[in-house]
């Protein structure tokens, strides 16, 4: 087949050598961390996306990333579909919309914001954010910190982002550092409800203290 025609092909093989999702609840930094996926062959969607994203390349297969909520997306430029890494499932418009109110309620709109192609550099930024979280619940904080500070590192870094990192800096108790991130998170926010409730948790830090 042509090339345009070969990622599902690619996708149902990769899957066929046994590069699943991980099922494994609560799920495990493993599932985010690639030399881990590749060695289990199980992960994330985002994680088994970047697998195929680079064995795409190397067979000059076109492929790009869609940086979809929730489950990470795959799409052959100009095709009418996408493409769950999952297994090669193609996904149509109504198939998205119905990923996207499984995961996020009925009350959720599928918006081409949620079908567009992912730069690298998002794509490893997303990477980051997922293993924070995952991190985070297995109470890893540092590891947890390292993954908040990449994200921030890459740009772009939303007020959930910051929030997240002085969520991180309050439990290993440093407040200068989390009042840094307070500030930052409150500028970019535009939630009326958030911005109270950050001013309010910076009123209660101690006085911002200079080490010499």
């Amino acid at each position: 087949p042509p090339p345009n025609e070969r990622a599902q092909p690619l996708l149902r093989r990769m899957n066929d050598l046994g590069f699943q999702q991980d099922e494994h609840l609560p799920l495990r930094p493993q599932a985010a961390l690639m030399d881990k996926v590749l060695e289990s062959r199980r992960g994330q969607p985002l994680a088994l996306a970047l697998i195929a994203l680079e064995l795409a390349q190397r067979l000059q297969i076109p492929l790009v990333g869609v940086n979809f909520p929730g489950h990470f997306l795959l799409r052959v430029p100009g095709a009418d579909h996408l493409l769950d890494p999952c297994g090669g499932r193609r996904l149509y418009p109504a198939d998205c919309r119905e990923l996207l109110q499984r995961q996020y309620g009925a009350h959720i709109k599928l918006s081409a914001e949620h079908l567009a192609s992912a730069e690298p550099l998002q794509m490893f930024q997303r990477l980051s954010r997922n293993l924070r979280q995952l991190h985070l619940s297995y109470d890893d904080n540092l590891a947890a910190l390292i993954n908040a500070e990449r994200v921030l590192e890459l740009g772009n870094g939303s007020a959930a982002d910051y929030l997240a990192r002085a969520s991180l800096y309050q439990r290993l108790e440093c407040p200068n550092a989390e009042r840094f991130d307070l500030e930052h998170a409150l500028l970019l926010s535009d939630d009326p409800i958030q911005r109270l409730r950050l001013t309010e948790r910076l009123g209660h830090l101690p006085p911002n203290t200079v080490v010499h």
